[in-house]
């Protein structure tokens, strides 16, 4: 070979080796590199959700946090920080912005049951997410406004207990016993017109019985709420509102321990001397005819059976001990019926 050729060669490769050599310390530059770039921007990507993005440690969990009606984005931003629901208004107000939606904020009452991150709050707001699913509430039979103070304040989140007593009390015995669907954000004047109109509606399907009975509504829901403390069947309702009519129309006191406990606050059927020496309107051991108002709100089987009373000549009853009543038509005869069914 010649000689300048064997020198182009050995220059050739000696290039080579040197290429190769700068390439494998380049692509070592560059995967360090690379690992830098990606060890930073996790740093900066963790960084960035603890303090932006992760939901507070105080996140509002199960309460209501409101945005009033013409609310800007930035008073919802602030209104979010201060509730604990977003740990930087800023970055709340840039993702908004990004999203597109900065006028397109939502007012509302909005309830997260679960801890919530920016994206998540971000779109709640920007679509009117609010998180708000009806409750079922059930209001028993025989239920008191005070029973139901306590019923829907143990449950709806904007309830005032004393506010709804206030407004209820002259609504006794006409808020409807039944199950409710409301949502969590329902105030009193709500509860209580969906309760009255409930009532209206099924009063109305025996308002012809009403009518053709003779008494007033407001006497035949008075009676309907003792019935509703005093039996539980259909027929000894009956029954005993042909006690109950009869007791009134001879002018005898009705003698009902229900009503008088309504007054006292109590469920306890033992009355002491001293309590049926009170002079509460509602002491039908004192005052001759109905109570002065319901003492709860009675069921549809107790207003039908205030008006269907059976016909009858009996003017006392008792219950033993197994719920069965028995009827008498003299004050001796109720007498042997205590010492035989109660007494023993």
């Amino acid at each position: 070979m010649h000689p300048l050729q064997r020198s182009l060669e050995r220059a050739f490769a000696m290039y080579e080796r040197m290429q190769e050599e700068l390439s494998a310390e380049w692509r070592e530059n560059a995967n360090r590199r690379t690992t830098l770039i990606l060890v930073v921007a996790g740093a900066v990507a963790t960084l960035l959700y603890l303090s932006v993005v992760r939901p507070p440690d105080d996140f509002p969990l199960g309460e209501l946090v409101t945005i009033p009606q013409g609310a800007s984005l930035q008073d919802t931003s602030v209104i979010l920080e201060e509730a604990g629901v977003v740990r930087m208004k800023a970055a709340l107000r840039a993702l908004v912005f990004l999203m597109g939606h900065q006028r397109d904020v939502h007012a509302g009452d909005y309830l997260f049951k679960e801890p919530r991150g920016l994206f998540s709050v971000a779109r709640a707001i920007s679509i009117g997410a609010y998180g708000l699913e009806p409750m079922r509430i059930l209001i028993p039979e025989g239920a008191t406004t005070g029973d139901m103070a306590v019923i829907f304040g143990n449950r709806l989140l904007r309830f005032d207990a004393e506010r709804f007593l206030a407004d209820a009390r002259s609504q006794e015995g006409y808020l409807f016993p039944d199950t409710y669907f409301f949502l969590p954000n329902a105030a009193e004047d709500l509860v209580i017109r969906t309760m009255r109109q409930n009532f209206d509606s099924h009063e109305a399907s025996i308002d012809a019985q009403v009518q053709a009975f003779g008494k007033p509504l407001g006497d035949v829901v008075i009676m309907a709420s003792l019935l509703e403390r005093e039996a539980k069947t259909m027929e000894d309702r009956r029954m005993i509102a042909g006690v109950l009519w009869n007791r009134l129309n001879r002018g005898m006191l009705l003698q009902v321990d229900a009503a008088f406990l309504y007054s006292l606050g109590r469920n306890t059927y033992q009355l002491t001397t001293e309590d049926l020496a009170s002079d509460s309107p509602y002491n039908t051991y004192r005052y001759k005819g109905l109570p002065p108002g319901p003492i709860g709100s009675p069921s549809m089987i107790s207003l039908e059976a205030a008006v269907t009373p059976v016909k009858h000549d009996y003017l006392y009853y008792l219950a033993d001990r197994n719920g069965k009543t028995y009827f008498s038509k003299t004050y001796a005869e109720h007498l042997r019926n205590k010492q035989r069914y109660v007494d023993r």
